[in-house]
């Protein structure tokens, strides 16, 4: 659930950078009134940064467990904040001239607040489950490493099944 939030958060974030956000008509003289946009990138420069942050994230998450994956989730949850903030700040809902492509312009800006949300909630959700998920390598521990505790019949079969004597040490 964290892998998939994190996944379509960026992809909405990297979309949402790839719409127009502002658009004027503007005379230019002897060309006459042209319409002139800007996309999502430009208006919010940190739309595609924070996409990739998202996905940067996604290994994050299956990399790390524990602590360092509560201090990613504090990153990417302030990342999808981020996000939304970038996408909620300066729109305005009217004065429009007829002809601009306002639902374009808009639904950009949409698109950014709901990445920033999917990314804020995975970011939550790495640091809910840090102490319980499983992680990356996770099951091939160091050689040193301090092997769970088992049923003594049990690791008697299991070394009967590896070919040794159990009862050699005993």
């Amino acid at each position: 659930m964290i892998i998939v939030a994190l996944l379509l958060g960026a992809l909405a974030l990297w979309g949402a950078s790839r719409l127009a956000w502002f658009a004027e008509f503007r005379d230019e003289g002897v060309r006459g009134t042209v319409l002139y946009t800007e996309s999502g990138e430009q208006r919010a420069t940190a739309l595609v940064p924070l996409a990739l942050l998202a996905l940067a994230g996604v290994a994050g998450v299956i990399a790390t467990g524990g602590w360092a994956r509560r201090v990613l989730g504090v990153v990417l949850a302030l990342a999808g904040v981020a996000g939304v903030w970038s996408g909620v700040a300066g729109v305005r809902f009217g004065g429009y001239a007829a002809g601009l492509p306002v639902t374009e312009m808009l639904a950009g800006r949409g698109i950014a607040v709901l990445g920033g949300i999917l990314v804020a909630f995975g970011g939550l959700a790495a640091i809910k489950g840090a102490g319980t998920a499983r992680r990356l390598g996770a099951r091939y521990a160091a050689p040193g490493a301090k092997k769970a505790r088992r049923d003594p019949d049990i690791e008697l079969w299991d070394a009967l099944s590896e070919g040794e004597d159990p009862t050699a040490g005993r």
